[in-house]
């Protein structure tokens, strides 16, 4: 008999639960997805849940519960968006371009993207949680960080689910997509990207203070960088 594999991990309430006991009320779960890309925005979803049981996708062999969108297929992961924003207390999404990723570096653009998600909520949470060992929030957010909070957090799951169906489908959209094959790799590397990028340069989209600039002898004149002796956000054709 074959084995059936074991379902991926669902995400519960422990961490939101530690923090509402500490005073919180309006919790949020913060992730992001398209951190490592080559092309398109950082985007980040903050999601606010009930605390109530989350939506499970009911499927014959077993039923699929909210977890991290990394262990998700993509058909189950855009089940759950058609079903999370109905069944949240509220969620936003906010994104930072590929401009800004290079005039603020990845970190800046990330709090930039966070930000803006935190602030189209309808109310300020009182608490934050962030997904990773890395605070890139900050002051005067309170945030908790915990590692693998899109396992094990209700709100960061939804968060990381929501994000990542968000960008794949704005990656599919953009004018390039077919050229780059954007629709299949959202942005980052593959052969076909590679390919287009070898071929035709890089886009309106693409992020040009990206290392991978370097292996394109055509168009490494386009490489920007940092200057550090200028501050952070500086640019320049070095």
């Amino acid at each position: 008999m074959t084995a059936v594999p074991e379902p991926a991990a669902c995400a519960g309430y422990a961490i939101e639960e530690t923090l509402r006991a500490a005073g919180a009320v309006r919790i949020a779960g913060v992730d992001e997805v398209g951190r490592g890309a080559w092309a398109g925005p950082v985007t980040v979803c903050a999601a606010v849940a009930d605390f109530g049981a989350p939506p499970v996708l009911e499927r014959p062999r077993r039923p699929v519960r909210l977890t991290d969108s990394k262990l998700l297929s993509a058909a189950h992961r855009e089940a759950f968006a058609e079903l999370l924003p109905g069944w949240l207390r509220a969620h936003a999404i906010g994104e930072a371009s590929a401009a800004e990723i290079d005039e603020l570096g990845m970190t800046g653009a990330l709090r930039l993207a966070a930000v803006r998600a935190l602030e189209a909520l309808p109310q300020r949470p009182d608490a934050i949680i962030l997904d990773g060992k890395h605070d890139f929030l900050g002051s005067p957010w309170r945030v908790r960080t915990e590692i693998k909070a899109d396992q094990r957090s209700v709100s960061v799951a939804a968060a990381s689910v929501l994000a990542k169906v968000h960008r794949d489908r704005r990656m599919a959209e953009l004018p390039d997509c077919d050229a780059y094959g954007f629709a299949e790799s959202a942005g980052y590397p593959s052969p076909r990207h590679q390919a287009a990028l070898e071929e035709f340069g890089p886009t309106g989209h693409h992020r040009l203070t990206w290392s991978y600039l370097d292996d394109l002898p055509r168009w490494r004149h386009l490489r920007r960088h940092r200057d550090p002796r200028a501050g952070e956000g500086q640019l320049s054709l070095m």
